[in-house]
């Protein structure tokens, strides 16, 4: 099993799905359940093949990503969004990410990387805002550079041949464009600071492959809203079989759980607007060579929400990534 295929994903495992948050005053823009009912997670995004490996030697790799999410929350509930509240929220939301990450090389038994992410969003947003006795029904639409995404430090350990761990610190900084009084917003008005362990466990002998990856989500305070979102917790996993034309097939899983409550004015009015969701769905992977020397690895995947409270919730989540190394 050639191994340096396998550890082109790593570089993908940018939560950027998360961006969905600012569509909706919060989610595919910026914020849903957490502000605007998404923040910045999408569940069943982060993982990807080898994400668990960071190269042994020196290289670059070269990633795009294409998301997208068509969802709602349900009219019966109200979602914090513009500083105000909104009965039910509609999003639509296409996300682009373009990222490259640098391999370091070896020291002490560790692999070492940094990435950086340049995001791009289109997003449409639908909501019935609220304002005193009064709601009215508006919509709203943005596309932009979004908050970009940087990894300073992602530090690889290879436990056995077939067991690997990696830990990176991460975060999101508010570099886009941010409007209080817009629903689609190309920023979510905050950093957020994201520690990730990720897992990979390859079994050769069965060309299966299992794949984790474990996050936590730190958001300062919307100075614009005066809305701080708590902390997310994020798991996503898969288990993939191969083949030996370069196809893979498997499972994706995702849930994003909060930590505590939000807090805030608009917050406090809807008791913390607690949020969670689980999203379940297949994948179909590809790995191959450029030239003979560059490995290639491509995916895509359909994984709609399960179960969703006080986050979107969409039967329409896709996503497609391609990775080369140099």
């Amino acid at each position: 099993m050639n191994l340096r295929i396998h550890t082109i994903p790593t570089t993908i495992r940018f939560a950027c799905l998360t961006c969905m948050v600012s569509a909706l005053g919060g989610s595919p823009t910026p914020s849903w359940a957490t502000e605007g009912g998404l923040g910045r997670p999408i569940a069943g995004m982060t993982v990807l093949s080898g994400i668990g490996i960071v190269p042994p030697a020196p290289v670059d790799i070269v990633s795009l990503q294409q998301i997208y999410i068509d969802g709602s929350i349900s009219g019966s509930r109200q979602v914090p969004i513009a500083g105000k509240t909104s009965l039910g929220i509609n999003g639509e939301v296409a996300f682009t990410l373009a990222s490259i990450l640098h391999v370091w090389g070896e020291a002490g038994g560790w692999d070492f990387a940094s990435a950086v992410t340049l995001p791009y969003v289109w997003t449409k947003v639908t909501g019935s805002l609220s304002v005193g006795p009064l709601s009215s029904s508006t919509s709203d639409r943005a596309s932009n550079l979004f908050d970009m995404y940087f990894t300073p430090i992602e530090a690889g350990y290879h436990l056995t041949k077939t067991d690997h761990i990696a830990f990176s610190f991460n975060f999101w900084a508010p570099t886009g464009h941010y409007d209080v009084n817009a629903l689609a917003n190309p920023s979510l008005n905050n950093w957020t600071f994201v520690p990730q362990v990720a897992y990979t466990k390859l079994v050769p002998q069965y060309n299966l492959e299992f794949d984790a990856v474990l996050g936590l989500q730190f958001y300062t305070r919307n100075s614009a809203t005066d809305y701080q979102n708590a902390p997310l917790l994020t798991l996503d996993a898969m288990g993939l079989k191969k083949f030996g034309n370069g196809v893979g097939v498997g499972v994706v899983m995702g849930t994003v759980q909060q930590l505590g409550n939000d807090s805030g004015p608009t917050a406090d009015r809807l008791n913390g607007f607690v949020g969670h969701d689980f999203a379940l769905g297949p994948i179909v992977t590809y790995d191959t060579k450029i030239g003979g020397k560059h490995p290639l690895s491509a995916s895509i995947r359909w994984v709609p929400s399960i179960a969703s409270t006080n986050r979107l919730k969409s039967t329409r989540s896709f996503q497609a990534t391609a990775t080369v190394a140099f």
